[in-house]
């Protein structure tokens, strides 16, 4: 009776085995059957011929654990091309120390037990896509010298990549550098990782990718190394992510990512993207000389970007949505705030602002002349006033490419960033901007007429200096005029003292206008009588 026949499917490209119908191991030729249904006979000529460095065509065969340790030995651990595509291993699969000096693919290979490759060295590509492990999964101190793909594998157990590396240092030509460095990427598109995961000293000499993997317990990056970027684009974080301390030359990208636990980032000298990020724990960041970019991001838990060393450069809170978030030492020149949903909840500590061009500045409009004081202003000011930036070294404030917000709502920013200033004098100059904004955003009117009134007088009660020099002023007008109108008028003529003429009878002179010599005379008579 013939055999029914067997549907494969339509990806396996080999001749399969003809012993059971549903077995897709690759068929060994004279037998036409798969190394699990050859006879022991069979078998042990097969596994006699093997020698060391020989390629291996295991594919979609049925391995146990005695059988995988047999075929290992006879290549004295040390296979050339392997093929392991959709393999079934149905024990523990123990390639430790094993050197796979071709290509090696276990794509779609079922792994039932503990896959364990510790040790192990790909001298060329290794790629497990689409790999199910059950249990655990380990790699550690692995090295793998050109690409790795682990794309869309599923770790139910532990996965263990410490002490990993991936990819070579570049020795090749500058022009070929690059080139050599985008080949040499590790790929976890997509992986799921349903246990512990530990990426702990593990090294990417080129790209390490993550986009939309899915790691159900914590993650940790700890003493890792990538020598490109690290892109973890729409991951999500169920447990707590430890991405680092690590070391990152181009760019740490979480852009869209979701985290459910804690996520914690220590890194320095790459930018950090958090685009579209929702983070549902706490953001712990340290950076030091990094370009961080929270664009819509939201924290809704306690949240702190510090500056660990150097500069920390922050360049768009554009769309933040942050419950509590603490800015340490940032620099926020350059950094859009226009969309910043909540600025009650963000929290500035020893951040520098960019500040108003210095010195005399002439305008068509009026005043014709001002003289900008150096207050502190936030980049979208900075922007809509069309001010470009006042030295080579440093970065053009606002926003490039996106246009400023109106007045109005630059003083509602200014009025919700005050509170969390930890500078009085900043907090003052934002006090200020926030009232600067309402009369430059009023209707020609009274209410403008009175602001700019306010504001000439004593800078919205915010600049001592200016009414005091006001009243000087005044002081000094009014002296001059004083002195003016003193000086101003004609001099007086002398008083004249007229004598007064009476007609009262003959005249007598008075006893108190006698002279000497008729006192005497008086005084004769008396004594002669």
């Amino acid at each position: 009776m013939t055999p029914p026949a067997r549907i494969a499917p339509l990806d396996v490209v080999w001749r399969t085995c003809d012993a059971v119908p549903e077995c897709l191991g690759v068929a060994h030729e004279p037998y036409g059957r798969c190394l699990a249904h050859l006879s022991p006979g069979e078998a042990g000529t097969f596994l006699r011929a093997l020698t060391p460095g020989q390629a291996l065509d295991l594919r979609g065969t049925l391995l146990s654990e005695d059988l995988l340790a047999r075929v290992l030995d006879g290549v004295e651990r040390r296979a050339g091309r392997a093929r392991f595509d959709r393999a079934v291993f149905t024990g523990p699969a123990r390639f430790g120390e094993v050197v796979f000096a071709g290509d090696a693919t276990f794509d779609n290979a079922r792994f039932d037990r503990l896959a364990s490759f510790y040790g192990a060295r790909f001298l060329r590509n290794a790629s497990f896509r689409e790999a199910r492990f059950h249990r655990e999964f380990s790699l550690h101190d692995a090295r793998v010298c050109g690409h790795a793909a682990f794309d869309h594998i599923t770790v139910r157990g532990d996965a263990l990549f410490g002490a990993a590396r991936f990819g070579a240092p570049s020795a090749a030509a500058p022009g070929t550098a690059s080139l050599q460095k985008a080949f040499q990427k590790a790929s976890f598109q997509k992986a799921q990782f349903h246990g512990f995961a530990v990426f702990d000293a593990a090294v990417f000499h080129g790209d390490a990718g993550f986009r939309g993997a899915r790691f159900h317990r914590a993650v940790s990056f700890r003493g890792s190394d990538c020598g490109a970027s690290a892109e973890f684009q729409g991951a999500r974080f169920e447990g707590a992510a430890y991405l680092g301390p690590m070391r990152i030359v181009r760019r740490l990208s979480l852009a869209g990512v979701r985290a459910c636990a804690p996520l914690h980032i220590d890194t320095g000298g790459c930018r950090v993207v958090l685009r579209a990020a929702a983070v549902l724990g706490r953001l712990a960041a340290r950076l030091s000389d990094a370009e961080v970019d929270l664009r819509d991001a939201t924290l809704a838990g306690l949240s702190a970007v510090t500056r660990r060393s150097g500069r920390l450069r922050v360049t768009s809170l554009d769309g933040l949505d942050a419950d509590a978030l603490t800015l340490t030492g940032a620099d926020l020149r350059a950094c859009g705030l226009g969309g910043l949903r909540r600025p009650e909840g963000l929290s500035l500590r020893e951040c520098v602002f960019a500040a108003p061009p210095g010195g005399l500045g002439l305008r068509l409009g009026w005043p014709p002349v001002r003289w900008w004081s150096r207050r502190r202003v936030i980049a979208d000011e900075h922007l809509w006033r069309g001010w470009a930036a006042q030295s080579a070294d440093e970065p053009a404030a606002g926003p490039a490419g996106e246009r400023a917000p109106d007045p109005a709502r630059l003083a509602v920013l200014y009025e919700g960033l005050r509170p969390g200033v930890d500078d009085t004098r900043v907090a003052a100059d934002f006090a200020f901007g926030a009232m600067e904004m309402r009369r430059l955003g009023s209707p020609r009117g009274r209410m403008r007429l009175l602001l700019s009134l306010y504001w000439l007088a004593c800078g919205y009660g915010l600049r001592a200096g200016r009414a005091v020099g006001w009243l000087a002023l005044v002081t000094a007008v009014v002296a001059g005029a004083a002195c003016w109108a003193a000086g101003a008028r004609p001099p007086g003529k002398p008083a004249v003292q007229r004598a007064r003429v009476g007609s009262y009878g003959p005249w007598r002179p008075s006893p108190t206008l006698r002279t000497d010599s008729e006192a005497e005379d008086g005084e004769h008579r008396r004594l002669r009588c």
